[in-house]
Formats: C-alpha cells, structure tokens, sequence
C-alpha cells in the first residue's frame, strides 16, 4: 500500500492547526527503518554522525560524502517522514554557488526532501538562492554545533535580540522551518510567535512548535546526555547485558545449541 510521505506543506499545516511536530535524528538503515516506523514527522540525517557514529568530538569534521552515504540510506528505509540532511561544514559559507551545487548533490544522490544548514542573518542569502532553486530549506539558529569554537562551547545563546534576527531573516528567506537549539524558553516561546514558519526546538524549552532529539541520546545509547534530553529506553544496557550472557554461553559451550544448529 502506498503511503503519502510528509511534505513540507504539511510542516506550516501543523503549525496552523497547532499540531507539535517530530524530529528525530537517524544515520542508517536501521535508526531510519525505527524512526519511520515510529511516526515522526521529520527524519533529520545530521552531521552529528560525525559524533555519534565516528565519535568525533564536534560535528565538524563532518564531509559532504559522509551526509550523502548516510543520507541515502536513511532516505531508502524511511519512506513516510520527511528526510533532511544537514549542510556540513563550512559548504554555506563558500558562496551561493558553492551551497547549491552541494545541497542539489544531497538532494539527487541521496532522494532526501529537504536540507537544514546553520546559520546566522548573514546566510540569508544563501537559504534565499537555495530556496529559488527549488530545494527546501530548514534554518538552525541558536547554538550552532558547527561554531561551536566561535561560540566558546556547548552553552545557551541568551541574545534575544540576535535570535530572533536570525530567525525572522531564516524566514523571510524561504526557509520551511528552523531550529532552536539551547535558547531561553522564553525566547522560543517569541521567535514561535512572531516567525510564519515552525520552530522546532532542540534544548529550547516546550513553547516551540515541534521537538527533535538525536536517536542515541534518547534511546539510551549515548555516553553523555545532554540536560534537555529526557530518557525513554536503556538501550546500552539492555545491549551490554545480552552481549555478556551470549559471551558467557559460547564459553560454557551452550551456544550455539540443538536450535540453532544447522544441518
């Protein structure tokens, strides 16, 4: 059976309607298959695989191959949510040329519907031109992993002022929606009321229009956990303790056993 995937259009709907809205991050064809299947409405591929998957200490390091081979898979198995994947580092910094040629590349080789990118007023611009060529466009403002060293860490952005800039110039350039991440509630709470597009918020308090976490992180896969992060399974213990009892079996040399014996 056919099953209509979420558009971009469905994204203001639930903002109009008062619908919250779901994101989640997934890097493979098994985190995408669960998100899918949870019924999120977004599916975000973000460069947070660099720290996630490679255990890398920030996102930076983050390639435009790497978006496209995770993005790709993550676009097969999810095939309800609207799959979004992350401009890395620094391709919307090099030029409007340079951003459209890469965010039409993950847009083409990964079957994706939408590409987030970071960024403050000054890249308007280049959302704008992005938009004009026909590839949706979500904005991140706030904490902005990829200036993370700029930003002096993983702290609250408490300038009001600056976020809201940020925000309005994300939508006036086009963008479908934009992320909060670790800003006041209070804050969110004004960008959601005064943007025309959906908030979704990441650390941002419950005001936003929708919410998005990393998989790991609130399955419990994560070594750190941020603060904002609510825990919903223990999934490295459960994993830790199956490992250590099927060790614990070929070493007693009951498994493998009579059912699992082939021939």
């Amino acid at each position: 059976m056919h099953v209509r995937r979420v558009t971009v259009r469905d994204l203001a709907a639930a903002k109009r309607d008062g619908r919250p809205l779901t994101m989640v991050t997934a890097y493979d064809w098994p985190t995408g298959r669960l998100a899918d299947e949870s019924g999120v409405d977004c599916v975000l591929v973000g460069d947070s695989v660099a720290m996630v998957v490679a255990g890398r200490t920030s996102t930076i390091p983050a390639t435009l191959e790497q978006m496209i081979y995770h993005g790709e898979i993550v676009a097969r198995a999810a095939t309800r949510a609207l799959v979004v994947v992350d401009l890395p580092f620094p391709l919307q910094h090099l030029g409007v040329r340079t951003a459209i040629e890469s965010c039409a590349r993950m847009l083409k080789e990964t079957g994706c519907q939408a590409v987030k990118l970071e960024g403050t007023a000054g890249q308007a611009e280049v959302i704008a031109a992005i938009v004009a060529a026909g590839i949706p466009v979500m904005g991140h403002v706030g904490l902005r992993p990829q200036a993370v060293h700029q930003l002096g860490g993983y702290r609250m952005q408490r300038d009001v002022e600056q976020l809201l800039g940020d925000a309005r110039a994300a939508a006036d350039a086009g963008a479908c929606a934009v992320v909060l991440e670790c800003i006041p509630a209070e804050a969110a709470r004004e960008i959601t009321a005064v943007v025309g597009i959906p908030t979704i918020g990441i650390g941002a308090g419950p005001h936003c229009d929708g919410q998005v976490l990393v998989m790991h992180d609130l399955v419990g896969l994560s070594d750190r956990v941020p603060k904002f992060v609510r825990g919903y399974a223990d999934v490295k213990t459960a994993s830790a303790e199956a490992l250590a009892r099927w060790r614990a079996d070929v070493e007693r040399r009951v498994f493998p056993g009579p059912a699992e014996t082939l021939g």
